[in-house]
């Protein structure tokens, strides 16, 4: 399978690419990732940059074309390129044929997993998770996958009925939108992820959500790659638990 070394993950937060790969291998798969750096165009969209968005996705289908061919599974860790590829792709493509192959082979990485079995996965997760769903996470595809998966290793579960985090990309980081960007976060996520017992571990998948949790209550979120990965047999590269506070 392939592995989609998104912009915000490659540059801001490798650990959660390498941890997703360690997972993904101890479940028994062969990981690869591009041949060069490519990037889904995400925050184009957002802008109206639709003809710059266009091209990097034409540069993506090329770039991955045996892949595509091949039947090859397109494993996304945010939430917003598993959006691009599942759905604006094909609208952008509608007659593209690797458009509509691509847009099948793309998964997140808790939908991966369940839907080739947790059994062989060996990691552990005790505890407490509160896990917090991306809104392209839950217009495209289902948190009961995480929630499967996390429960698969032994943790207890809470999913938060949460809506939008308030960041929604780079919204919240514009100053004029901060302040509807942190009413959005206090309706249900932000007081919940204060009221949480510091032993509770918080799972979000996406960049932005983790950001805003982290900047407006000071707690550190993880992706799901990074609480599996902790919950791996130790080898001979340490792997902490990854902090709950």
């Amino acid at each position: 399978m392939l592995l989609w070394p998104d912009t915000f993950n490659n540059h801001f937060h490798p650990e959660t690419a390498i941890a997703a790969t360690e997972v993904l291998e101890a479940a028994g798969f062969t990981v690869s990732i591009p041949s060069r750096p490519m990037c889904c165009g995400r925050p184009l969209y957002d802008y109206g940059f639709l003809t710059h968005a266009k091209a990097l996705l034409r540069d993506i289908m090329a770039g991955l074309e045996p892949a595509i061919r091949a039947g090859t599974p397109i494993v996304v860790l945010e939430p917003s390129c598993l959006a691009v590829f599942r759905d604006e792709l094909v609208n952008l493509f509608p007659q593209d044929d690797s458009a509509q192959r691509l847009s099948k082979q793309t998964f997140l990485l808790g939908e991966f997993l369940r839907q080739h079995g947790t059994g062989d996965l060996p990691a552990h997760v005790s505890g407490a998770v509160m896990l917090h769903g991306h809104c392209h996470h839950k217009a495209v595809a289902k948190i009961d996958d995480e929630e499967a998966v996390l429960r698969a290793a032994g943790a207890t579960v809470e999913t938060l009925d949460s809506g939008c985090c308030g960041m929604a990309g780079s919204f919240g980081f514009e100053t004029e939108h901060y302040d509807l960007s942190m009413q959005v976060g206090e309706l249900v996520l932000l007081p919940a992820v204060r009221r949480a017992s510091s032993e509770t571990l918080i799972v979000a998948d996406g960049f932005s959500c983790r950001e805003q949790i982290r900047q407006a209550t000071g707690r550190r979120a993880v992706h799901l790659a990074e609480a599996l990965r902790a919950g791996l047999p130790a080898t001979s590269s340490d792997r902490s638990r990854p902090s709950r506070s």
